[in-house]
């Protein structure tokens, strides 16, 4: 199971980590104001207080064996660059960080940020979710119980029917219509073949959907 560390534990970062512990995820929560830190304790698996600048610091907390760590330090642009450097320079095999603007995105980009999000565009539910699916394009929350995604159908759904992928019986999600390059299927039947390519309109609860989108692609 991935593990995920979490570098700045401000609205975003708070959102991230919480969420992705939600989903079942071992989560490390770190940030060098130790009320926020306490304050999320109990949500994930563990919670540091810690100067992310300090390379020693980071490598104590075995931050080199996490497989994602989000960088979502707040306003201070040149320490979340710094970090990120840090980051990969240590062997961290995917660092995700967070942006202010265009400008500092192309920057984390050239420093080997292997994502850049920007909070303005992505919540940090939003970007959970696309950190654990791959084949996740678009969530949508309609409820607190219920979302709608947008997803490319998984590879070991080409060529089967709605009723063989098992959408229903097997992940207890609805499949509302299926986009196929230009062309729009609505409501498609237990008969319906998925194609390779094919991009699936997913309803169901969150706990339903957190299953299904981590089905291989």
């Amino acid at each position: 199971m991935k593990q995920f560390a979490v570098i700045g534990l401000g609205r975003f970062g708070t959102s991230v980590a919480i969420t992705l512990s939600k989903m079942g995820y071992e989560v490390l929560a770190l940030d060098s104001d130790e009320e926020r830190v306490n304050e999320i304790i109990e949500e994930v698996t563990h919670g540091v207080q810690i100067d992310a600048l300090d390379d020693h610091a980071l490598k104590a907390v075995g931050i080199r064996n996490f497989d994602v760590v989000v960088v979502s330090i707040g306003q201070d642009v040149q320490a979340s660059i710094l970090v990120t450097v840090m980051l990969k320079e240590m062997g961290v095999k995917n660092v995700v960080a967070k942006a202010q603007n265009a400008l500092h995105g192309k920057v984390l980009e050239r420093v080997g940020a292997d994502k850049v999000v920007f909070p303005e565009r992505d919540m940090g539910v939003k970007v959970a979710h696309a950190l654990v699916s791959k084949n996740i394009m678009e969530q949508i929350s309609l409820s607190p119980e219920y979302s709608l995604v947008e997803m490319l159908a998984p590879s070991q759904f080409v060529n089967k029917t709605l009723e063989q992928s098992g959408a229903r019986n097997k992940y207890g999600v609805s499949i509302l219509a299926i986009r196929r390059g230009e062309e729009m299927i609505i409501s498609p039947g237990a008969s319906q073949m998925i194609k390779e390519g094919d991009v699936l309109i997913v309803i169901g609860r969150a706990e339903k959907l957190q299953h299904f989108e981590t089905v291989e692609i």
